[in-house]
């Protein structure tokens, strides 16, 4: 079952937003996207299926209807546990790229680099020292279940262990 039409592009444009906001905290991911203003990469994962086009200002927005791709990424996980256990894990998901090298090599330094500063962003709701706190014990229990499922993976495998 897949959400109404409306549901898909609000989720989309919320999706736009978020990541403008990361990027806007890395300059130089801006002034990588500035070089590729006006080209537009696809984005797939099962159902899901976003077109993003570089802005002039450094920034991501939603490729108008018909725009042809000049990139496409497809995650091959299909398993929404998969791509969890790898997030957990620090890995990235495998993805299959098709089209324009270099471009494929600027979304893959953006992925590469830039990182959500959730304790920056928390900080300027409560505070410092309590953004300080609530990001500390966030990495400690994100660490926690990265061995847990390292350790569940290794079981799993049975090559715990072995290299």
């Amino acid at each position: 079952m897949q959400p109404p039409d409306w549901a898909i592009r609000e989720i989309q444009q919320r999706t736009v937003l978020f990541l403008n906001h990361v990027l806007q905290q890395e300059p130089e991911a801006q002034q990588r996207l500035v070089r590729q203003q006006g080209r537009v990469a696809l984005f797939q994962w099962r159902f899901v299926t976003m077109k993003f086009v570089a802005t002039p200002a450094g920034l991501l927005d939603l490729a108008p209807e018909g725009a042809e791709p000049e990139l496409t990424l497809s995650v091959t996980e299909e398993s929404p546990f998969g791509l969890a256990r790898a997030a957990f894990t620090g890995e990235k998901p495998a993805v299959r790229i098709e089209g324009d090298v270099q471009l494929a090599a600027e979304v893959n330094w953006l992925v590469d680099h830039v990182r959500w500063d959730v304790e920056d962003d928390l900080a300027r709701l409560i505070g410092d020292v309590p953004a300080h706190t609530i990001a500390t014990g966030a990495r400690r229990v994100v660490d926690a279940l990265r061995r847990f499922v390292g350790e569940r993976s290794g079981k799993a495998g049975g090559s715990a262990g072995a290299e």
